[in-house]
């Protein structure tokens, strides 16, 4: 079935009409390039000396505007510089990638978690009112319309898109048949080479999605804890209709095809430098790990939720600790970064309970996750929780409990490990109790700062500024243990212990049970943060492309060498198969690898 094109209208306050308004348009790129600095009043202050009839000139407005008119006025050469200062929320690309999240379909789960809600419009536990969700809702799940929405939106506001990492979420991954998942990916790398064309703005390939239970034709939904079927029933049920197990006509593709696009993705202007799906402890056995890194994926989120067997009994979640330690350990074992999920107030648990457990992520040396969510639980009306809650056998914690808990807990956080977020995004009306503070990480922190606790994660330490000059960075390295091998973390820092970028060295104790690495040193992560450089850009105040990464892997090569490892494996993403092949690395299977010789 052949995709369709569809035309899509320009969508600026001006509706397009860019002649009609050339000469204020024109006047408006001259005062921003006279400018030093564009701070809020300074903007304001230009775009109402040239306004139009219909108002103002937005940001993407005139970031549309000086790319269309750029060549004519001889300004190629500065798009960069001119960009920098319009672009809107920075902070988006401010870690060195651009992240596009996108949600697979409703489908069945394997767990039966209480605290997760039952919203059948939605893949499970998620709510149809998160704002992801919401894309994901309105693009009806397709993956190629998902991806392209969210790169049109970062191309508009001014972000570069050389280096986009590709977060997959929607409940269980592993669980989708692998035809789904092969053409999931697919579809989104299909995106991203085709946005990359010189007319990516105005062109729209569409495959059409399968057809989806709108809202009215799933009246269960909200009716919580009295559902009078289970979520897999009710999703089951609606997929009666479709072939391949669940799958509509168009929703699958082979493993050839998908090669075939991350041949042409290596080459993109738009090229994906990490993929990350989601799924659980249970799902992940050695060939779900070996087919996932055959998606291309480089990092897996991974719900650990409490390291307590009684907790996790008293939640239904199905599996053990034995089963959490031996499924990090694997994914340790085959590079991918491990970004782990945690929760504090499940039922069963209680404050002191909570921060012992959290202790266990680091100090038992088979999860020791490189990242950590936290996501304190909150009581959803559609989730099992609630007939616990009427019953008074769980309460949530008060707002002062919850908080000295996460601050004792985030004071803890080694520096190796990045905690990403702490609290869901779901919006406070459909929270039924628990924490409804949308800047929990905010209060947090500055009750951590009150009591004169350290902070020393990498979120809270990587550089924000202009970097310094390169000689006068340091390269340290810390050693840490794991369960099944030695694990270092070599960083890039600044005078001020500022975070330029770091490195993720694993070297097992014995051969993986990936064939192809057998027992290779593992290169698990090299990532440098600060502003988004495209590729090829050099700029003296960006972090990117200044030698840091080089440096980090030649550091790593000189480990693995000292401890006699006669080889050295990356897991690298798609997008960066061009930059290791260029530093010696040549691609194998499904990871690349060079000879280290004795020094």
């Amino acid at each position: 079935m052949e995709p369709t094109l569809h035309r899509l209208p320009k969508p600026t306050s001006y509706h397009g009409r860019l002649d009609a308004w050339e000469d204020q348009l024109v006047a408006i790129l001259k005062d921003i390039r006279a400018a030093e600095s564009l701070d809020a009043t300074t903007f304001d202050r230009i775009v109402r000396r040239h306004p139009h009839s219909h108002g103002m000139f937005s940001k993407s407005d005139l970031i549309l505007a000086y790319r269309t008119l750029a060549p004519s006025l001889g300004w190629q050469e500065e798009e960069s510089e001119f960009l920098r200062k319009l672009r809107m929320k920075p902070v988006r690309t401010s870690s060195g990638v651009a992240p596009v999240t996108v949600l697979t379909k409703p489908f069945p789960c394997p767990g039966t978690c209480v605290f997760c809600p039952n919203d059948t419009r939605m893949p499970k536990s998620y709510l149809s009112m998160e704002p992801g969700a919401q894309r994901a809702f309105q693009n009806e799940f397709d993956p190629y319309r998902q991806t392209w929405s969210r790169l049109r939106a970062f191309h508009r506001n001014g972000h570069p898109l050389d280096k986009v990492e590709l977060i997959i979420l929607g409940g269980t991954w592993s669980s989708y048949p692998e035809a789904y998942q092969i053409w999931f990916v697919k579809r989104c790398f299909d995106a991203m080479n085709d946005f990359s064309a010189a007319d990516a703005e105005s062109r729209h390939r569409v495959m059409a999605a399968a057809p989806l239970p709108s809202e009215e034709e799933l009246p269960e939904t909200l009716h919580g804890n009295r559902l009078t079927r289970s979520y897999n029933e009710v999703i089951s049920e609606h997929q009666r209709g479709e072939t391949n197990g669940g799958l509509g006509d168009s929703e699958v593709a082979t493993w050839n095809e998908l090669s075939l696009v991350h041949r042409d993705n290596a080459r993109s202007r738009c090229r994906c430098v990490g993929l990350v799906v989601e799924t659980r402890p249970d799902c992940t056995s050695e060939q779900e790990v070996q087919r996932i890194r055959r998606l291309g994926a480089t990092k897996v989120q991974i719900g650990v939720q409490s390291l307590s067997n009684a907790v996790l009994r008293a939640n239904q979640r199905g599996h053990d600790v034995a089963t959490t330690r031996s499924a990090l350990q694997r994914l340790r074992a085959a590079g991918f970064k491990i970004h782990a999920h945690w929760m504090p107030n499940l039922l069963g648990s209680d404050p002191e309970q909570d921060v012992a457990d959290f202790q266990r992520l680091f100090s038992d040396p088979a999860i020791c996750p490189d990242e950590l969510k936290i996501y304190p639980c909150s009581l959803l009306e559609s989730a099992e929780l609630m007939a616990f809650y009427e019953r008074g056998d769980w309460r949530p914690y008060s707002d002062d409990e919850l908080i000295d808990v996460l601050v004792r807990c985030l004071s803890s956080v080694p520096r190796f490990c990045r905690v990403t977020r702490m609290v869901r995004d779901i919006p406070s009306h459909d929270i039924v109790v628990g924490s409804k503070t949308n800047n929990l990480r905010e209060v947090v922190e500055s009750e951590l700062h009150r009591r004169e606790l350290p902070l020393r994660e990498i979120r809270s330490r990587q550089i924000r500024r202009p970097i310094p000059a390169f000689h006068s960075l340091t390269f340290p390295t810390h050693e840490y243990p794991v369960s099944t091998g030695r694990e270092f973390f070599l960083e890039c820092l600044t005078e001020q212990d500022e975070l330029v970028g770091f490195a993720r060295l694993f070297l097992p104790e014995q051969a993986s049970f990936v064939p192809e690495l057998g027992r290779a040193a593992i290169i698990r992560e090299v990532h440098v943060y600060g502003e988004l450089a495209a590729l090829g850009e050099r700029d003296a105040r960006k972090s990117q492309h200044g030698g840091v990464g080089r440096r980090l892997v030649e550091n790593c090569e000189a480990i693995a060498r000292r401890h006699h490892h006669e080889q050295i494996a990356v897991i690298s993403a798609v997008g960066t198969r061009r930059y290791y092949e260029a530093l010696g690395y040549v691609k194998h299977d499904r990871y690349h690898k060079k000879p280290l010789l004795p020094a």
